[in-house]
């Protein structure tokens, strides 16, 4: 089973929850033991799993990738001035594979899915939500 979940930006660099459409997905599957991957379509975005307590962490992210991968020094810079989203996309990947467990996402309590975008705002970024049943 396939499905593509669009969704759109607002900031140059941020870190965007999509846990719940993943999760709506999964649910209406008829798998219970299986794999989910999420993936992002684009060179300049990822998915990443991290904690959605509260912004502090996907704040950090960010700014942890600014002070790694500054903005405008890169050679790409020269053709589209985002040689770092391209660097940073490519840090992070462009997807996670999150186990099927009694047909829910095996995530744990302060783990969920973020969608970063390196190169926003974006009217919309195409994430590609593939399952496969195990026990088929």
């Amino acid at each position: 089973m396939q499905e593509v979940i669009h969704a759109g930006t607002n900031t140059r660099e941020g870190l965007y929850d999509i846990t719940d459409q993943v999760t709506a997905i999964v649910a209406k599957s008829t798998i219970t033991t299986g794999m989910c991957n999420v993936y992002s379509q684009g060179a300049t975005s990822g998915i990443m799993i991290q904690e959605n307590w509260d912004d502090s962490v996907q704040n950090d992210v960010v700014t942890l990738l600014r002070k790694l991968i500054p903005q405008g020094v890169w050679e790409h810079d020269r053709q589209d001035s985002n040689g770092d989203s391209h660097l940073k996309a490519g840090l992070v990947g462009p997807s996670e594979t999150i186990p099927i467990i009694n047909g829910e996402l095996g995530l744990s309590r302060w783990q969920n899915i973020f969608l970063c975008d390196f190169d926003g705002p974006r009217d919309q970024r195409s994430i590609i939500v593939t399952l496969y049943d195990a026990g088929k």
